[in-house]
């Protein structure tokens, strides 16, 4: 069983980062492989609904997204990570997956997802909401394929 995790703190050691430890040992003490990719303080830039992705099987824009579409697609296990930003996830880590799940055609709906957020004050019930939502849009897009057979 391998495991993606994709922390959005721009912070390398900040507290997202320690969160992401824990369950780095966690998986490990369970022997589930583990890969850990830190976005937060890359240049991501957000889609831009070109439709290329449909038709060659990759982003146009070719970043990170396109290094992390081959490492999600082989995991069973997606985590996605991110400090908390005026109630919502950081900005870099919502572009990149935007990106991720709209320019990735393999089917996702098996996949394990897990969600975590990291804050000060409030916004974690906003942010942890937001972030699962690719894992829950995921199972409606599926449904609406199916549906339009």
């Amino acid at each position: 069983m391998k495991v993606l995790i994709i922390n959005g703190s721009p912070r390398v050691n900040g507290n997202t980062t320690i969160a992401v430890r824990e369950m780095e040992q966690t998986f490990a003490k369970e022997g589930v492989e583990v890969e850990t990719v830190q976005i937060g303080n890359q240049d991501i830039r957000g889609c831009i609904a070109c439709g290329s992705c449909g038709k060659s099987g990759k982003c146009v824009f070719d970043d990170a997204v396109n290094q992390l579409a081959p490492k999600f697609e082989e995991a069973d296990g997606l985590v996605i990570a991110s400090p908390v930003y005026y109630a919502s996830a950081n900005a870099t880590l919502i572009a990149c997956l935007d990106r991720l799940f709209y320019s990735t055609s393999f089917d996702k709906t098996m996949k394990v997802g897990a969600s975590v957020v990291c804050a000060r004050r409030g916004g974690c019930s906003a942010t942890f909401d937001e972030l699962n939502k690719y894992f829950t849009c995921c199972v409606c897009q599926k449904r609406r394929l199916l549906c339009n057979l």
